[in-house]
């Protein structure tokens, strides 16, 4: 079965939106690399609709070094408004229990970058794997957050290493069930 993996670019205060205004003066190779290897691990781009509106607006345009193997991945947007895709190699699952039948399919990971609200959405029914999380020495001060007040989520601290730029590259996977 595949895993269903979340790497998510996040400020001292929890902020994750906007990380283009915020993040690149901490990007190095070593970020690269971490970048990189969970780009490696899947085969499949798993993402909200507010991330693949944005992501298929500049993409398909772009020049960028990285668009011909974003544009030719496979991606699969939850949503249940979201017709007609028109970004190549699209389609969209509605549910939760198409979710699970993807997950159920041999491949690499399905990998999530961005997409928020599906990773708490995913945390809570137990689907998220691993989440992991690029933590930035900065506050930010303002914009969405990784999580919603009043949430609690247990996790597990798989690894964690330190870039030379301050930046902390944590690994958690969902906590075990406590023991009756």
């Amino acid at each position: 079965m595949r895993k269903i993996v979340a790497g998510l670019f996040v400020s001292l205060d929890g902020v994750v939106e906007a990380p283009e205004t915020w993040h690149f003066p901490y990007f190095d190779d070593a970020m690269g690399a971490a970048v990189g290897k969970l780009m490696e691990d899947s085969d499949v781009m798993l993402l909200g609709r507010t991330t693949y509106d944005g992501f298929a607006e500049y993409w398909p345009k772009s020049e960028d070094e990285f668009a011909a193997v974003m544009n030719g991945r496979r991606k699969v947007v939850v949503s249940s408004t979201l017709q007609d895709p028109t970004w190549e190699n699209t389609t969209v699952v509605r549910d939760l229990d198409e979710l699970r039948a993807l997950k159920a399919e041999p491949g690499k990971d399905l990998g999530i970058t961005g997409s928020v609200v599906l990773v708490r959405s995913l945390l809570r029914a137990g689907l998220l794997d691993e989440l992991h999380l690029l933590v930035h020495p900065i506050v930010v001060g303002h914009g969405q957050r990784l999580f919603d007040d009043g949430e609690t989520i247990p996790l597990t601290l798989v690894s964690s290493e330190t870039f030379k730029t301050g930046v902390l590259n944590l690994v958690y996977a969902p906590a075990p069930a406590a023991e009756a």
